[in-house]
């Protein structure tokens, strides 16, 4: 059996999964704000017992690429490559955008409109992309400043979900369109990874473990610490 461990950290909320040759055996997930640091490891190790393996029986590693959280990318990413270096075993990365148009697709397979996965990147701002049905990206992933002409082109002639965290800021610009769904409640998790990282896998789709970087679309945008205090904000 192909044993793979997935990460996911893009967000608020911090996941872990371990699939099978991609079926799922087991996924936990926590949402306490950006505590990834402290709550990643010991996720992988409650998923891992509740998939009844170790991390030896792992041959790979499948992380959110972003784009997301500048934070919660770094750690999930550093974590991922870790336990690759350790393991002597190859990295795979998956669109994280894509990773919530899965999850939605699996929880409402039924729909055949498009879908607008967003995460929230401050302000009237969005990570974005759009899929077709068949989970075919549309367009490039890019950060949108939501204004009334958002989506427009796709609204005109197609059912639209728009779903993640950061919909609710569109559903306040866009308001009420006859092709516009706000309804659905999906939460970004790595279970939604098991497909696309076991075809990752089986074609050996590997990112660099030494060169890969997040997705992060736009420069860091931290906060600067008062003086005196060696700390910055989270993002």
């Amino acid at each position: 059996m192909n044993y793979i461990l997935h990460l996911e950290t893009a967000t608020s909320v911090c996941s872990a999964a371990v699939a099978a040759d991609g079926k799922l055996l087991a996924s936990v997930s926590i949402s306490e704000g950006y505590k990834h640091a402290e709550n990643l490891l010991p996720l992988c190790e409650k998923v891992l017992a509740e998939a009844k393996i170790t991390f030896d029986d792992l041959v790979a590693v499948a992380v959110s690429a972003g784009p997301g959280s500048y934070t919660g990318l770094r750690i999930g990413v550093s974590t991922a490559k870790g336990i690759c270096y350790g393991l002597d075993i190859p990295l795979i990365t998956v669109p994280t955008l894509e990773i919530l148009a899965r999850v939605f697709k699996a929880e409402h397979p039924a729909f055949d409109g498009y879908i607008a996965p967003m995460i929230d990147a401050r302000r009237m701002e969005v990570y974005t992309n759009v899929f077709d049905s068949n989970l075919k990206a549309l367009m490039n992933a890019s950060p949108l400043v939501i204004d009334e002409t958002a989506y427009q082109e796709y609204l005109s002639e197609h059912k639209l979900a728009f779903i993640g965290d950061g919909a609710s800021k569109c559903a306040e610009i866009i308001g009420i369109h006859p092709n516009a769904d706000f309804s659905f409640e999906v939460q970004l998790e790595a279970k939604g990874m098991t497909d696309y990282a076991y075809e990752a896998f089986s074609k050996q789709d590997f990112a660099d473990l030494a060169y890969f970087e997040p997705e992060y679309l736009k420069p860091y945008q931290g906060t600067p610490p008062p003086a005196g205090i060696n700390a910055g904000k989270q993002v």
